[in-house]
């Protein structure tokens, strides 16, 4: 039994346990009609948190019982032959509603043959729906494992412009990179131009990326008067090994 069938079992009522059983005995056909109707048998509600107020091994922050649901019915789904596998989960993504779609994109490091959904993947960083948006931004392993540089850059900077907190993104570190540190630094050089302000948390992308344009912008933040963004500028600069940067320690910025 996975973390997963165990967590859901020990959270649900007898009647939800009996009904997701059946549902995962049966063929392929029944599976995809009860990931549709999985709400109806299963209360939305948080799935419990570890002691430590963490989710469960293996399962994404904020997942609710009927999310936990569904993604037991997708991976009980036969993975062989691929195509008719592929094509199930297609007919899903074809046919969804919202939650459904959240529920599909949250469970994207579930299924099998992971780069056959990263097309998918990337429509949801161009998503107008906050909701699908967040399931693919946050508490998700899929795009740090699988988008390449480009959509992983979108995914942060759409973040960033629409003030959703970058923290939540999973591998954010892992996957900075100089495009992003670059486009980081134009972003906020557009925000400054209009008198507006930019997320403190955005200059922990940038300490490995150092350049003349950054340590300017380094420069910026410690003469700002909001401390978040010294607090920012500081950090950039212990944990830079670019030198000029480094000797701002030395000259007392």
């Amino acid at each position: 039994m996975t973390t997963l069938q165990s967590t859901f079992i020990n959270a649900a009522t007898d009647a939800e346990r009996h009904w997701l059983e059946s549902k995962l005995a049966a063929p392929t056909p029944a599976k995809l009609a009860a990931f549709v109707a999985a709400p109806r048998f299963i209360i939305r509600r948080n799935v419990p948190e570890k002691p430590d107020g963490t989710p469960p091994n293996g399962m994404p922050p904020n997942w609710t019982m009927d999310q936990l649901a569904r993604g037991l019915l997708l991976t009980s789904l036969p993975a062989e032959p691929e195509d008719a596998y592929v094509k199930a989960i297609q007919t899903l993504f074809d046919t969804a509603e919202l939650q459904e779609l959240v529920a599909l994109y949250a469970a994207l490091p579930l299924l099998t043959y992971p780069e056959r959904w990263l097309f998918q993947a990337t429509e949801a960083v161009r998503s107008n729906m906050s909701p699908v948006f967040d399931a693919i931004a946050f508490g998700n392993t899929y795009p740090a494992d699988y988008f390449p540089e480009a959509a992983w850059n979108q995914l942060v900077l759409k973040c960033i412009f629409n003030d959703k907190p970058i923290t939540k993104i999973t591998g954010l570190a892992q996957r900075a990179n100089q495009t992003l540190a670059n486009d980081l630094s134009n972003f906020a050089h557009e925000r400054w131009a209009a008198g507006r302000t930019v997320p403190a948390e955005v200059w922990q992308l940038i300490p490995h990326f150092m350049n003349e344009t950054l340590l300017a912008d380094v420069k910026k933040l410690l003469q700002s008067p909001d401390e978040r963004d010294q607090l920012a500028a500081r950090q950039v600069i212990a944990e830079t090994d670019y030198e000029p940067a480094r000797q701002l320690l030395v000259t007392g910025y």
